[in-house]
Protein backbone atom coordinates (compact mmCIF):
# COMPACT_ATOMS: atom_id res chain seq x y z
CA UNK A 1 0.00 0.00 0.00
CA UNK A 2 3.02 2.33 0.87
CA UNK A 3 4.86 1.75 -2.00
CA UNK A 4 0.95 2.18 -4.01
CA UNK A 5 0.87 5.70 -2.99
CA UNK A 6 4.69 6.48 -3.28
CA UNK A 7 4.29 5.51 -6.83
CA UNK A 8 1.33 7.48 -7.06
CA UNK A 9 3.01 10.59 -5.87
CA UNK A 10 5.60 9.74 -8.31
CA UNK A 11 3.71 10.00 -11.23
CA UNK A 12 1.38 12.86 -9.95
CA UNK A 13 4.52 14.88 -9.12
CA UNK A 14 5.38 13.92 -12.55
CA UNK A 15 2.73 15.41 -14.36
CA UNK A 16 2.53 18.34 -12.28
CA UNK A 17 6.74 19.18 -13.77
CA UNK A 18 5.76 18.22 -17.22
CA UNK A 19 2.58 20.51 -17.21
CA UNK A 20 4.93 23.00 -15.95
CA UNK A 21 7.22 23.00 -18.37
CA UNK A 22 4.91 22.72 -21.12
CA UNK A 23 3.39 26.12 -19.91
CA UNK A 24 6.66 27.54 -19.69
CA UNK A 25 7.66 26.75 -23.49
CA UNK A 26 5.90 30.26 -24.51
CA UNK A 27 7.41 32.43 -22.36
CA UNK A 28 10.91 31.37 -22.32
CA UNK A 29 10.49 31.65 -26.03
CA UNK A 30 9.41 35.05 -25.59
CA UNK A 31 12.16 35.82 -23.02
CA UNK A 32 15.40 34.11 -25.47
CA UNK A 33 13.76 35.77 -28.37
CA UNK A 34 13.44 39.02 -26.62
CA UNK A 35 17.26 39.69 -26.35
CA UNK A 36 18.15 37.48 -29.70
CA UNK A 37 19.77 39.62 -32.32
CA UNK A 38 16.85 39.93 -35.12
CA UNK A 39 18.63 37.89 -37.55
CA UNK A 40 18.34 34.35 -35.61
CA UNK A 41 15.34 35.66 -33.85
CA UNK A 42 13.53 32.61 -35.85
CA UNK A 43 16.11 29.89 -35.33
CA UNK A 44 15.48 27.78 -32.25
CA UNK A 45 19.02 26.09 -31.65
CA UNK A 46 20.84 29.34 -32.41
CA UNK A 47 23.27 30.57 -29.63
CA UNK A 48 24.35 34.09 -29.26
CA UNK A 49 25.29 36.63 -27.07
CA UNK A 50 21.90 38.42 -25.91
CA UNK A 51 21.41 41.80 -26.94
CA UNK A 52 19.11 45.25 -25.78
CA UNK A 53 18.79 46.35 -29.14
CA UNK A 54 15.49 44.90 -29.76
CA UNK A 55 14.16 46.77 -26.45
CA UNK A 56 15.91 49.86 -27.47
CA UNK A 57 14.09 49.77 -30.90
CA UNK A 58 10.81 49.28 -28.95
CA UNK A 59 11.21 52.20 -26.90
CA UNK A 60 12.62 54.35 -30.31
CA UNK A 61 10.30 53.36 -32.51
CA UNK A 62 6.98 53.59 -30.03
CA UNK A 63 5.96 55.51 -27.02
CA UNK A 64 5.92 53.00 -24.39
CA UNK A 65 6.96 55.12 -21.41
CA UNK A 66 4.00 56.58 -22.10
CA UNK A 67 1.81 53.80 -22.39
CA UNK A 68 3.35 52.64 -19.18
CA UNK A 69 2.28 55.71 -17.37
CA UNK A 70 -1.54 55.17 -18.56
CA UNK A 71 -1.03 51.96 -17.55
CA UNK A 72 0.27 52.31 -14.27
CA UNK A 73 -2.43 55.36 -13.58
CA UNK A 74 -5.17 53.49 -14.04
CA UNK A 75 -4.33 50.19 -12.59
CA UNK A 76 -3.87 52.25 -9.22
CA UNK A 77 -6.63 54.20 -9.63
CA UNK A 78 -8.67 51.49 -10.03
CA UNK A 79 -7.30 49.35 -7.39
CA UNK A 80 -6.89 52.64 -4.82
CA UNK A 81 -10.73 52.59 -5.62
CA UNK A 82 -11.68 49.00 -5.64
CA UNK A 83 -10.02 48.36 -1.71
CA UNK A 84 -11.94 51.18 -0.13
CA UNK A 85 -15.34 49.96 -1.70
CA UNK A 86 -14.98 46.27 -1.38
CA UNK A 87 -13.78 46.84 2.15
CA UNK A 88 -16.93 48.10 3.38
CA UNK A 89 -18.98 46.09 1.06
CA UNK A 90 -17.56 43.37 2.50
CA UNK A 91 -17.85 44.32 5.90
CA UNK A 92 -21.63 45.24 5.56
CA UNK A 93 -22.23 41.87 4.17
CA UNK A 94 -19.83 40.12 7.03
CA UNK A 95 -21.45 41.81 10.04
CA UNK A 96 -24.07 44.16 9.44
CA UNK A 97 -27.72 42.28 9.52
CA UNK A 98 -30.01 44.22 7.58
CA UNK A 99 -33.50 43.16 5.90
CA UNK A 100 -32.36 41.48 2.24
CA UNK A 101 -29.21 41.43 2.81
CA UNK A 102 -28.63 37.64 1.41
CA UNK A 103 -30.51 38.10 -1.53
CA UNK A 104 -28.96 41.55 -2.15
CA UNK A 105 -25.15 39.61 -1.64
CA UNK A 106 -26.72 36.89 -4.21
CA UNK A 107 -27.46 39.79 -6.78
CA UNK A 108 -24.52 41.61 -6.44
CA UNK A 109 -22.36 38.37 -6.70
CA UNK A 110 -24.91 37.42 -10.16
CA UNK A 111 -22.49 40.59 -11.70
CA UNK A 112 -19.85 37.82 -12.29
CA UNK A 113 -21.70 36.02 -13.94
CA UNK A 114 -21.98 38.31 -16.84
CA UNK A 115 -19.82 38.67 -19.42
CA UNK A 116 -17.92 41.83 -19.39
CA UNK A 117 -17.91 42.25 -23.31
CA UNK A 118 -21.86 42.37 -22.64
CA UNK A 119 -22.08 45.59 -21.00
CA UNK A 120 -19.31 47.58 -23.40
CA UNK A 121 -22.12 49.51 -25.37
CA UNK A 122 -24.15 50.84 -22.11
CA UNK A 123 -21.00 51.49 -20.49
CA UNK A 124 -19.42 53.61 -23.45
CA UNK A 125 -22.77 55.19 -23.85
CA UNK A 126 -22.61 56.57 -20.29
CA UNK A 127 -19.21 57.47 -20.45
CA UNK A 128 -19.99 59.14 -23.52
CA UNK A 129 -22.40 61.24 -21.80
CA UNK A 130 -20.45 62.55 -18.56
CA UNK A 131 -17.67 63.27 -21.30
CA UNK A 132 -15.26 60.58 -20.27
CA UNK A 133 -14.68 59.42 -23.64
CA UNK A 134 -11.13 58.70 -24.74
CA UNK A 135 -9.93 59.60 -20.42
CA UNK A 136 -7.66 57.48 -18.89
CA UNK A 137 -10.88 58.00 -16.08
CA UNK A 138 -13.55 56.85 -18.53
CA UNK A 139 -11.25 53.94 -18.78
CA UNK A 140 -10.85 53.40 -15.28
CA UNK A 141 -14.53 54.09 -13.83
CA UNK A 142 -16.66 51.09 -14.81
CA UNK A 143 -14.39 48.67 -12.55
CA UNK A 144 -14.44 50.44 -9.30
CA UNK A 145 -17.09 48.42 -7.92
CA UNK A 146 -15.47 44.38 -8.03
CA UNK A 147 -17.67 41.38 -6.74
CA UNK A 148 -15.04 39.08 -6.50
CA UNK A 149 -13.44 41.42 -3.84
CA UNK A 150 -16.18 42.10 -1.61
CA UNK A 151 -16.83 38.64 -1.77
CA UNK A 152 -13.03 37.66 -0.83
CA UNK A 153 -13.11 40.36 1.71
CA UNK A 154 -16.45 39.01 3.28
CA UNK A 155 -15.14 35.61 3.69
CA UNK A 156 -12.26 37.14 5.25
CA UNK A 157 -13.95 38.94 8.08
CA UNK A 158 -16.00 36.20 9.09
CA UNK A 159 -13.03 34.67 9.69
CA UNK A 160 -12.24 36.92 12.11
CA UNK A 161 -13.57 36.66 15.76
CA UNK A 162 -16.06 39.74 16.42
CA UNK A 163 -14.92 39.92 19.81
CA UNK A 164 -11.89 41.90 18.69
CA UNK A 165 -14.56 44.16 16.98
CA UNK A 166 -17.06 44.38 20.39
CA UNK A 167 -13.67 45.22 22.55
CA UNK A 168 -12.80 48.05 20.36
CA UNK A 169 -15.88 49.44 20.79
CA UNK A 170 -15.79 49.29 24.66
CA UNK A 171 -12.63 51.09 24.59
CA UNK A 172 -14.56 54.09 22.74
CA UNK A 173 -13.33 53.30 19.03
CA UNK A 174 -15.78 54.58 16.01
CA UNK A 175 -16.59 53.03 12.93
CA UNK A 176 -13.77 54.23 10.84
CA UNK A 177 -11.41 53.27 13.91
CA UNK A 178 -12.32 49.82 14.31
CA UNK A 179 -12.27 49.12 10.23
CA UNK A 180 -8.78 50.89 10.33
CA UNK A 181 -7.05 49.84 13.30
CA UNK A 182 -9.21 46.16 13.62
CA UNK A 183 -9.87 44.90 10.29
CA UNK A 184 -7.44 46.25 7.80
CA UNK A 185 -4.44 44.79 9.34
CA UNK A 186 -5.89 41.26 9.52
CA UNK A 187 -7.07 42.00 5.82
CA UNK A 188 -4.04 42.45 4.52
CA UNK A 189 -4.06 39.11 2.85
CA UNK A 190 -7.00 39.07 1.45
CA UNK A 191 -6.02 42.51 -0.21
CA UNK A 192 -2.95 41.21 -1.49
CA UNK A 193 -4.97 38.32 -3.88
CA UNK A 194 -7.35 40.63 -5.03
CA UNK A 195 -4.80 43.36 -5.66
CA UNK A 196 -2.39 40.61 -7.65
CA UNK A 197 -6.58 39.62 -9.54
CA UNK A 198 -7.39 43.30 -10.61
CA UNK A 199 -3.57 44.39 -11.06
CA UNK A 200 -3.11 42.03 -13.84
CA UNK A 201 -6.84 42.02 -15.12
CA UNK A 202 -6.20 45.95 -15.89
CA UNK A 203 -2.56 45.60 -16.62
CA UNK A 204 -3.94 43.16 -19.66
CA UNK A 205 -7.43 44.77 -20.19
CA UNK A 206 -8.03 45.29 -24.15
CA UNK A 207 -11.18 45.46 -25.26
CA UNK A 208 -12.35 47.94 -23.37
CA UNK A 209 -9.74 50.33 -23.52
CA UNK A 210 -9.44 49.23 -27.67
CA UNK A 211 -13.39 51.36 -27.36
CA UNK A 212 -12.29 53.82 -25.52
CA UNK A 213 -9.87 55.72 -26.95
CA UNK A 214 -8.72 57.23 -29.68
CA UNK A 215 -5.42 58.98 -29.41
CA UNK A 216 -2.23 57.11 -28.89
CA UNK A 217 -1.59 59.55 -25.60
CA UNK A 218 -4.11 57.65 -23.78
CA UNK A 219 -3.33 54.13 -24.82
CA UNK A 220 -2.32 51.36 -22.18
CA UNK A 221 0.58 48.79 -22.68
CA UNK A 222 -1.92 46.07 -24.10
CA UNK A 223 -3.26 48.38 -26.57
CA UNK A 224 -0.04 49.82 -27.54
CA UNK A 225 1.44 46.04 -27.87
CA UNK A 226 -1.13 45.14 -30.05
CA UNK A 227 -0.97 48.24 -32.52
CA UNK A 228 2.85 47.71 -32.16
CA UNK A 229 2.63 44.26 -33.79
CA UNK A 230 0.47 44.58 -36.47
CA UNK A 231 2.23 47.85 -38.16
CA UNK A 232 3.76 47.91 -40.81
CA UNK A 233 5.42 51.61 -40.60
CA UNK A 234 7.87 50.42 -38.18
CA UNK A 235 8.79 47.29 -39.66
CA UNK A 236 8.13 45.49 -36.30
CA UNK A 237 9.67 41.24 -36.28
CA UNK A 238 9.62 38.61 -34.29
CA UNK A 239 12.43 39.93 -31.87
CA UNK A 240 10.90 43.58 -31.58
CA UNK A 241 7.87 41.56 -30.59
CA UNK A 242 8.86 40.06 -28.28
CA UNK A 243 10.97 42.71 -26.72
CA UNK A 244 7.70 45.04 -26.42
CA UNK A 245 5.88 41.18 -24.95
CA UNK A 246 8.87 41.19 -22.06
CA UNK A 247 8.39 44.75 -21.10
CA UNK A 248 4.17 44.43 -20.47
CA UNK A 249 4.90 41.05 -18.94
CA UNK A 250 7.83 41.33 -16.45
CA UNK A 251 6.10 43.76 -14.31
CA UNK A 252 3.14 41.27 -13.78
CA UNK A 253 5.79 38.43 -13.23
CA UNK A 254 7.98 40.14 -10.81
CA UNK A 255 4.78 41.09 -8.69
CA UNK A 256 3.45 37.65 -8.87
CA UNK A 257 7.08 36.17 -7.60
CA UNK A 258 7.29 38.58 -4.39
CA UNK A 259 3.94 38.27 -3.26
CA UNK A 260 2.77 34.83 -4.47
CA UNK A 261 3.10 33.00 -0.83
CA UNK A 262 0.35 35.53 0.35
CA UNK A 263 -1.61 35.34 -2.73
CA UNK A 264 -2.17 31.61 -1.89
CA UNK A 265 -2.48 31.98 1.62
CA UNK A 266 -5.20 34.23 1.03
CA UNK A 267 -7.42 32.19 -0.52
CA UNK A 268 -6.85 29.49 1.88
CA UNK A 269 -7.76 31.35 4.83
CA UNK A 270 -10.77 32.92 3.55
CA UNK A 271 -12.09 29.51 2.86
CA UNK A 272 -12.55 29.70 -1.14
CA UNK A 273 -11.85 26.64 -2.74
Amino acid sequence: MIKNRKLGTICYQTIMWLLLVLCMIPLIWVVRTAFMPTAKALDLFAVAIPTMDNIRHVFETVPFLQYYGNTIFITVLVLGVQLVLVTFAGYAFARLDFYGSRVLFVIFLAQMMIAPEVLILPNYSLMVKLGLNDTRLGIALPFFASAMGTLIVRQTIKTIPIELEEAAQVEGASFLQIIWHVYVPLLKPAFVSFGMISVSYQWNNFLWPLVMTDSVGKRPLSLGLAMFAMSFETGAQWSDVSAATFLVCAPLLILFIIFQKQFIESFVHSGIK
